[in-house]
């Protein structure tokens, strides 16, 4: 590969292929912990920390680990790495800690780490797992900054803690909300999608099994791969076609 292409596995998980504002993936952390800037700053350390080091060591063992069972053996793995992060976290920074609560264990349910070991890691080298997995980290952690800049700005009168003083009395509560959250994160995703579209972005015509974590076990996937791609016209086609 040339150096250009190694730049451009960094920049499509930050760009072209950002797993919150793209993809729309780890919606549950996203709307979680971005009340406040440090929260959403420290999950998306935790979490770009334990992308990386799954995606190495999957893409290490790629050969090693039957296809059969790697579904689990990817868990166990993005498991370890989880419980190291909790570990140094409970030990050195236990404010982070009890402030991330349970979200910090969800890390190993992440749909953002399995998709990108399931997609990625298991196909390709291991410097190449390893700029995708920092690629792939640096864009979930910058649209989590962003959101909980938002969120925090405008509904708490903060920034990190500190308050905005001229913001005060002009504080939009409902943002720090759940409510507040998902018109927020709707908001980003339209924004970025006007964006893309104005820069000639290519959209997804359908929906296909392929990079599915569950399409070696779904019955669904031969359909779908003898199909090419499933119609984007609901389950009820899904299943007929299956």
């Amino acid at each position: 590969m040339t150096k250009d292409s190694k730049l451009m596995i960094v920049l499509r998980g930050i760009i072209m292929e950002n797993p919150i504002l793209i993809l729309v993936l780890g919606t549950c952390p996203t709307l979680a912990t971005t009340t406040s800037v440090i929260s959403a700053f420290s999950m998306g350390i935790a979490a770009t920390v334990v992308l990386i080091c799954s995606n190495v060591v999957i893409s290490a063992l790629r050969k090693v680990i039957p296809d059969v069972v790697r579904i689990p053996c990817y868990i166990v793995i993005i498991a370890a790495f989880v419980t190291v992060v909790q570990m140094l976290l409970q030990a050195y920074l236990p404010d982070i800690y009890e402030m991330l609560g349970v979200y910090l264990a969800l890390i190993v349910v992440n749909c953002i780490i399995l998709g990108r070991a399931e997609m990625y890691a298991r196909k390709n080298s291991v410097l190449d797992s390893a700029l995708d997995g920092i690629g792939m980290g640096i864009g979930f952690l910058l649209a989590l900054i962003l959101m909980a800049t938002v969120r925090e700005v405008f509904g708490n009168g903060s920034f990190a803690g500190l308050a905005i003083p001229f913001l005060q009395n002009y504080k939009i509560s409902v943002l720090v909300q759940a409510p507040g959250g998902f018109f927020v994160y709707g908001a980003m995703i339209a924004l970025m999608n006007l964006i893309t579209a104005k820069q000639g972005g290519v959209k997804r015509k359908s929906f296909s099994c392929e990079g599915c974590p569950s399409s070696g076990h779904c019955q669904q996937s031969t359909a779908c791969a003898s199909a090419g791609a499933v119609k984007p016209t609901g389950d009820e086609n899904h299943n007929e076609e299956a």
